[in-house]
């Protein structure tokens, strides 16, 4: 990393001397005085905070419709493809419904299913509890492999209480592992 000039550090300092780190924060910049050094000596930056590792970047959200073609796409959002099983939700604590979301998943593509509608209700108050786990559930690793795409479903299929999903083909070679 370049070091800054003295008269750049010493601007800073001036421009930073009155503030103050927020309630609660601890301040993260050396905040001494402007011209405190020795004769000749380049006043070091002050050393950033150890930050934390960063975290693995998530897969890109299944509703960007990465790996089929445009037409497939356009068919699963207007809701024109056959939706051969449903999946509904409602009444279910979350965990009931997350193990009852990866039973139906895996066991409708391994019945070589390729569109399901997966119902999870609107919510009454909070906006729907289920609603905003179940994309959460299905970009987890285990429900992913499945999956090609996700997408909100149209109204007449339940609108913003239900998705699309859209499954993979089942290779022959995945049949006899599963």
């Amino acid at each position: 990393m370049r070091r800054l000039a003295p008269d750049d550090i010493g601007l800073w300092r001036r421009a930073v001397q009155d503030v103050a780190p927020m309630p609660g924060r601890s301040p993260h910049l050396n905040r001494s005085r402007p011209g405190r050094t020795a004769a000749g000596e380049t006043p070091a930056l002050p050393s950033p905070l150890p930050t934390k590792p960063s975290p693995v970047p998530a897969p890109p959200p299944l509703d960007r419709f990465a790996g089929i073609d445009r037409a497939t796409a356009e068919r699963l959002k207007r809701g024109r493809r056959t939706i051969e099983a449903r999946l509904d939700l409602h009444g279910l604590t979350q965990a009931e419904a997350h193990q009852a979301l990866a039973h139906f998943i895996a066991g409708s593509r391994a019945a070589g299913r390729r569109c399901v509608l997966v119902i999870t209700g609107r919510g009454r108050f909070s906006g729907g509890v289920l609603k905003e786990a179940v994309p959460r559930w299905l970009n987890e690793a285990g429900l992913r492999r499945h999956l090609l795409a996700i997408s909100p479903a149209q109204p007449q299929h339940g609108g913003n209480g239900a998705l699309y999903v859209l499954l993979r083909r089942l290779q022959s070679a995945e049949a006899a592992f599963d």
